[in-house]
């Protein structure tokens, strides 16, 4: 059962697009989504709101998260989170997947 947690970044002036990029250009991305465990790690920005990036954060289980919350990427995150003054809110989802025949009918592949 994979878990994801979706991560809402919220800023001002930019400094939650600003975290993301750094994030990214420091390599601290790349050297998360190779982690064991990981599913995904990719940011996305709402229409509505230029002020928050939205990081979609997928594991294979609760250990997996584990190791990663103890790894020196948690360190960088959290030096960059700070730098940047950025607030967060939170979402956990564990999939159970499958997608019930009855909802498949409203996806178009």
């Amino acid at each position: 059962m994979a878990i994801t947690v979706n991560l809402y970044y919220s800023g001002y002036d930019g400094s939650a697009r600003a975290f993301a990029d750094e994030m990214i250009s420091s390599g601290t991305v790349a050297a998360i989504r190779a982690e064991t465990g990981n599913l995904r790690y990719e940011y996305f920005q709402p229409l509505d709101d230029p002020e928050t990036i939205l990081l979609i954060d997928s594991w294979e289980d609760q250990e997996a998260i584990d190791r990663h919350h103890i790894s020196p990427m948690m360190k960088k995150i959290a030096e960059l989170r700070d730098k940047y003054d950025l607030h967060m809110k939170a979402e956990r989802y564990v999939s159970d997947d499958s997608i019930p025949e009855a909802d498949r009918k409203f996806i178009r592949k």
